[in-house]
């Protein structure tokens, strides 16, 4: 595992995305428990692509324009059905004093569903994982579950400390219906957003 490896990697992580959005918005309107709810199972949703990966499979969602659209448009209804929930008082992303235990389990449901209908992750896991894997060296798959291990790992811990900072910010303005309000507006626009850039995504 090289250096440059930990710091491209660090740069996808950290760069706004579904993820990001959806563990921000877990931890201003549920509190830091759903953050890291949000975190794990965002995490969670990695492991089928880098079982695709390994299986071949990422190749033939690379290759077939067909298998692409299907699981884009997919992806696509999931992003607006988010997006209308953010906007609902009563929806997923309602703001909650007290999380329930069945409230974290569809939290962290919710993240790995985001991230299983994410098609870019698996041609990530295609282009990016090979270009650091040392065929000549032999075990192949080894080193390709030591570079998705860690991936995992620093998309959790990345995730995690956008939603803790998210949750401690959320005390200073849940008691203000106006900023949630807006917040609410704003996420809804986020993943509406994020849809769209998706629906106008090539392979």
């Amino acid at each position: 595992m090289t250096l440059s490896f930990l710091l491209t990697s660090l740069i996808v992580v950290a760069s706004p995305g579904t993820g990001v959005l959806y563990t921000l918005a877990a931890a201003l309107t549920r509190g830091s428990r759903a953050s890291i709810a949000a975190a794990f199972g965002c995490t969670l949703g990695i492991v089928p692509h880098m079982i695709a990966a390994m299986l071949g499979l990422a190749a033939v969602l690379h290759t077939s324009a067909l298998a692409f659209a299907a699981l884009k448009w997919c992806g696509v209804a999931y992003l607006l059905y988010m997006s209308w929930q953010a906007l609902r008082e009563t929806g997923a992303l309602a703001v909650d004093g007290q999380i329930r235990e069945r409230s974290v389990g569809r939290v962290i449901v919710t993240g790995f569903l985001i991230n299983i209908l994410n098609p870019k992750l698996s041609i990530f896991f295609l282009a990016f994982l090979p270009q650091f894997i040392a065929a000549d060296e032999g075990h192949v798959l080894a080193q390709m579950l030591e570079l998705s291990g860690a991936f995992m790992a620093m998309t959790f811990a990345v995730f995690v400390v956008y939603g803790l900072c998210a949750a401690w910010v959320r005390e200073r303005v849940i008691s203000r219906p106006r900023v949630m309000a807006w917040l609410r507006r704003s996420f809804a626009a986020g993943f509406a957003a994020l849809g769209a850039k998706l629906a106008f995504a090539e392979r």
